[in-house]
């Protein structure tokens, strides 16, 4: 687990150590018990999409850790088998939010099989072709090679795993045979280390029931996921006699014999594995994922110098593999366009993640403020250097690059040419759905525009050279590139329509709007205030126009007024509705956060509401991730199951699923025959 510590704030937080180290949300455990007594939250569906399960667990991560150290927690204070110790928020945040995130990803990248395998991708085929071997036995050696460069053993390298190429639609998650929970090694506390813990054999879905379908949402939540975490592991250096963390001073640091990459061993090798991953999936869809409206056909992308005007070049909303039946390391036999159209969710899910990775990989010659930790990452070992012309201040002589810096600035470039010429109505000053590749839609979505000014928000800071990661909030000096000021403008003017045109005469903002026709007049939904409310906090922080943060307190009000139910402690979704997926979760999860750490009542706001309160919300985050997330029982809740790292541990005397007697199970104790994987299902509240 990453200890990560951030070094700036956006706001001034003089009474994060009151509220993180003394107040508990629940006012106290009888109350609590009440609550859980009258509140039920039965499971609705199983299914796993990938798309709304990375999203959330990507806003879990972010309200995770590093938003319980911004509050003042000293995490060496926190013990994964003291629940709700040294208080619940701090447990909850600390551990919980941020250990679903990681396993979860896992699951997904390394166990399952959700997809098409690493040992097809784009970089394994061409180093199997140069060197004369089997793409397994590259692969093999790829991964010797990274273990050596974090100083991991080779010997300790999970087995059995299937590192994703890229991920598919959707799928089953519960397992297909016993989950091998035999003891692997033992611990001195009687607690042990079940095999599944080093051997995935027993972890794989059912290839039968996943939907193999490449939708850019899926596979770009993911990608954001492996970004995010490939970040935070990579983000510094560390000693190899101690395995400690160690800042880096030069991106030559890692010449030192003493001195390996990564945060440490274990996390340098889950990073260097996500990189990977990240690398091979940018190539596949460089290649051969994007669709070109003009000759209707799928085709690879050709440079970096793509001009939406000259005919549309863009990621279409689904693809279908045909695989070629091997059910041990399936390969992509042929793809099938089943829906051209460009869909703004996959655009900003594409976006996003795209940007948090050009912050990785950024060599640019301009750019003074490169951590050298990833330079080092990136300068020939383990990872090829970008060449000289596509890092110099001449945009003009970019060539085509396999490097991972120059595949991914091809891709984040062309999605966000595209977000603006195919997406973004001028006149009107909107986000619009979808695009059919010949012409532009009416609607705009809310939540959708809102959460696109938040990829904008991280696309300008990421190509003006500015943090982005866990410490997107930090201030510095940026590049002023052309497209960060477009970047910009497009976040202005959304926040300006939103502001200006769909807030209600109750202080809700309407779900959307129809160019043409007007402000959509149905039923305000939970959803479009959350993705109002980030959007311009976005534009708040993007602009440091205090108009933003304004619109934003008044909408959080308004949303906490009209969609709390005091008697259930859980917000409805709708009216007279409380049906959470993993897009409400997540999105529910970054408002918290941003409510907390921008939003609050601070002395300078005229206005103090008590529904922003840092107590207040602190204790609405507590609420949601007790009864929502992990349920009054250990039936109900999103959370399927639980991994050792939020205090499940093995114990041969303990064979109750449960060890931590909370109301997430372990994973083969979880729904169906051989148990569940530890995601995010759909559920209903329901009043007892």
């Amino acid at each position: 687990m990453r200890r990560w510590k951030k070094v700036g704030s956006a706001i001034a937080l003089s009474s994060s150590l009151v509220v993180s180290g003394c107040a508990e949300p629940t006012t106290n455990k009888k109350k609590k018990e009440e609550t859980e007594a009258a509140i039920q939250v039965p499971v609705t569906d199983y299914t796993f999409r990938t798309a709304g399960n990375m999203f959330a667990y990507s806003e879990f991560e972010l309200s995770g850790e590093p938003f319980a150290e911004e509050l003042g927690l000293d995490l060496n204070l926190l013990d994964v088998r003291k629940i709700n110790e040294p208080t619940e928020f701090d447990y909850i945040a600390g551990v919980e939010s941020y250990e679903y995130s990681e396993e979860a990803m896992y699951e997904v990248t390394e166990k399952s099989g959700l997809g098409l395998h690493l040992i097809h991708g784009p970089v394994v085929k061409k180093l199997a072709e140069q060197n004369g071997k089997e793409s397994y036995e590259v692969l093999a050696d790829r991964f010797y090679f990274l273990a050596d460069q974090v100083g991991y053993p080779r010997e300790e390298i999970f087995r059995n795993m299937f590192p994703t190429l890229i991920e598919y639609e959707s799928g089953d998650p519960h397992y297909i045979q016993q989950v091998d929970t035999d003891v692997y090694a033992e611990n001195d506390d009687g607690t042990y280390v079940p095999v599944y813990q080093v051997d995935f054999q027993t972890l794989r879905w059912d290839r039968e029931k996943m939907n193999k379908m490449l939708v850019p949402a899926a596979y770009g939540a993911t990608f954001l996921k492996q970004a995010l975490w490939a970040g935070d592991f990579l983000g510094a250096f560390h000693t190899v006699d101690q395995d400690e963390e160690i800042e880096g001073k030069t991106s030559n640091d890692d010449q030192d014999p003493n001195i390996a990459l990564g945060v440490s061993s274990a996390d340098g090798m889950q990073g260097m594995i996500l990189t990977e991953q990240i690398w091979n999936k940018l190539l596949f869809i460089r290649d051969h994922l994007f669709y070109d409206a003009k000759r209707n056909k799928l085709t690879a992308l050709h440079s970096g110098d793509y001009e939406p005007t000259k005919g549309f070049v863009y990621l279409p909303h689904r693809i279908e593999v045909v695989e070629d039946g091997n059910e041990q390391a399936p390969d992509a036999q042929k793809l099938i366009l089943k829906d051209k159209r460009s869909i703004l969710r996959d655009q900003w899910l594409m976006l996003w993640p795209a940007a948090e990775f050009f912050g990785m990989t950024d060599q640019r010659n301009a750019n003074r403020h490169q951590n050298p930790a990833f330079l080092a990452v990136f300068d020939g070992k383990p990872y090829p250097k970008a060449p000289n012309e596509n890092i110099d201040e001449n945009d003009h002589n970019d060539i085509r690059s396999d490097d991972p810096y120059s595949v991914n600035q091809d891709v984040l470039l062309t999605i966000f040419k595209n977000v603006d010429a195919m997406h973004f109505n001028d006149e009107w000053g909107v986000f619009v759905e979808e695009h059919s590749g010949t012409e532009q839609g009416k609607y705009m979505n809310t939540f959708d525009a809102g959460y696109m000014m938040e990829a904008l928000r991280m696309f300008q800071r990421a190509i003006d050279g500015l943090p982005v990661g866990y410490a997107n909030g930090e201030e510095a000096e940026g590049l002023h590139t052309e497209e960060g000021k477009r970047a910009l403008e497009l976040i202005r003017k959304q926040a300006d329509f939103i502001v200006e045109k769909l807030i209600r005469t109750d202080g809700l903002v309407a779900n959307g709007f129809t160019i043409g026709e007007g402000v959509d007049k149905s039923e305000p939904t939970l959803l479009s205030q959350l993705g109002a409310v980030r959007g311009l906090t976005a534009a708040f922080l993007a602009t440091k126009e205090e108009k933003y943060r304004e619109a934003a307190r008044n909408i959080y009000v308004s949303m906490d007024q009209h969609f709390w139910n005091q008697s259930l402690h859980v917000y409805k979704t709708a009216k007279d509705e409380m049906k959470y997926d993993p897009f409400v979760a997540g999105a529910l999860s970054s408002v918290f956060r941003l409510a907390v750490s921008h939003l609050n009542n601070t002395d300078q706001d005229q206005q103090q509401p008590k529904e922003l309160d840092r107590e207040t919300i602190i204790s609405r985050y507590v609420d949601f991730y007790n009864l929502i997330i992990d349920g009054p029982t250990i039936k109900e809740g999103m959370q399927a199951s639980e991994f050792w790292d939020t205090g499940d541990v093995y114990r041969k005397d303990d064979q109750s699923g449960n060890t931590d007697r909370d109301n997430v199970p372990q994973i083969q104790a979880g729904d169906g025959p051989y148990g569940i994987a530890p995601i995010l299902v759909n559920v209903e509240v329901k009043e007892k």
